[in-house]
């Protein structure tokens, strides 16, 4: 079986924080994420749900200093389309062994969606390097208490996630956190705040390096 290429699992943990966007159209998706950069973000994944999520992607990827992925991504075929695109990962909400296998056969990191410790260790025993927590269960308690008897996980709690506890999640032993509504609130969206997006992002970073 083939491995999951190791920088973006360094990445992962150098960041500390992944931006995650879902929006209904891909210009909000655009702007909303280059404010998200601006304020320090660099790991960003884009939901397959958003309208021309592949392009997103295709346009993001082209700059060297960020790690680009897709999420939500079910079939074996959204895996190829978004590998084309210039995705480094993959995030899906569930555990689909087909969907692992596709991703590592494309040299891109699977972290498939992960409810139960037994799910995660299906997907580490799959391959897979890091597990996404969704939804984002108990907390930071339950990170610390699955990493007792299973440090060797690289768990990704997502939704969740806020400034208030970024940094309990990162103490209990969460790999990093992926960031949704508490970086792109909907309302912010619907009024196309840039400016505060940019300002969450630098507040959600700033703390994540602080608890690094």
């Amino acid at each position: 079986m083939a491995a999951a290429p190791k920088g973006v699992v360094e990445a992962f943990r150098e960041s500390r924080v992944v931006g995650i966007i879902r929006a209904k159209s891909a210009d909000v998706a655009a702007e909303a994420m280059k404010a998200a950069v601006r304020g320090g973000i660099r790991v960003l994944e884009f939901t397959w749900t958003t309208p021309g999520a592949a392009e997103l992607v295709r346009e993001f990827a082209q700059l060297p200093e960020l790690v680009v992925g897709a999420g939500t991504i079910l079939r074996t075929e959204d895996v190829e389309t978004a590998v084309r695109a210039g995705a480094r990962f993959l995030v899906s909400p569930v555990v689909d062994e087909r969907v692992i296998d596709a991703a590592l056969s494309a040299n891109v990191t699977p972290i498939p969606g992960c409810a139960t410790p037994t799910e995660m260790w299906r997907a580490h025993q799959r391959g897979a390097p890091m597990q996404k927590r969704f939804p984002s269960g108990a907390g930071p308690a339950e990170i610390r208490a699955i990493l007792a008897p299973m440090p060797f996980l690289k768990i990704v709690p997502t939704n969740g996630v806020d400034l208030a506890n970024l940094a309990a999640y990162l103490d209990a032993g969460a790999w990093t956190c992926g960031l949704v509504t508490s970086l792109f609130p909907p309302d912010v969206l619907a009024r196309r705040d840039w400016a505060a997006i940019e300002a969450n992002a630098r507040a959600l970073v700033a703390e994540a390096r602080r608890a690094a």
